[in-house]
């Protein structure tokens, strides 16, 4: 700071810096807060079926990705992502499975020692349609899968991407019940 002679630069680079250490000191002391925080709002292309099924998964994928000789925008920015989670495994931490009455609608949330993702990381959902599903979810339990559909406004081809990731459990595709459903012995 002594060698630059106008204060905006110098009150830039201090900040700069001090940004610089707040970050590290979280990312060595909270790192669960670190990590919730930074792929909430800086992991632009997170993708839960790609990053979230585990550390050998993650590889694969990545390997896969980094093998393209082209990569588009979208591609550069799930490579990034893949690092960082990439470093997360590697800190020895995991993510939950998403949770339909526990998982935020945007926001990754710390539970024990793991971290929750949000709706909105899985491949086609929407914020607007995570907050749908997130103030659904605050309301009655869902009986089925339609009933999440027309409670949360989700897709149909959403909810298949939610079955095939076992986030919605058993839940039957409908409200109707089956005489091979009732239990009469």
């Amino acid at each position: 700071c002594n060698k630059i002679k106008y204060m905006f630069p110098k009150a830039h680079a201090v900040a700069y810096v001090m940004m610089g250490i707040r970050i590290a000191w979280f990312k060595i002391h909270y790192p669960l807060a670190y990590y919730a925080a930074f792929f909430t709002i800086r992991a632009t292309a997170f993708d839960y079926e790609l990053m979230c099924q585990g550390k050998e998964h993650l590889e694969k994928n990545l390997k896969l990705y980094r093998s393209n000789p082209n990569p588009t925008a979208k591609e550069k920015d799930t490579i990034r992502d893949m690092k960082i989670v990439q470093e997360f495994y590697a800190r020895g931490f995991d993510f939950l499975t998403i949770d339909i009455y526990k998982s935020d609608a945007v926001k990754f949330t710390i539970v024990g020692d793991k971290l929750l993702p949000p709706f909105s990381c899985i491949d086609g959902m929407g914020g607007i349609a995570a907050e749908a599903l997130y103030l659904a979810a605050k309301g009655e339990p869902f009986m089925s899968k339609d009933d999440i559909a027309q409670r949360a406004k989700v897709s149909r081809s959403t909810l298949d991407v939610m079955g095939e990731l076992g986030i919605l459990g058993d839940l039957p595709e409908s409200n109707q019940l089956s005489i091979f459903d009732l239990n009469l012995g």
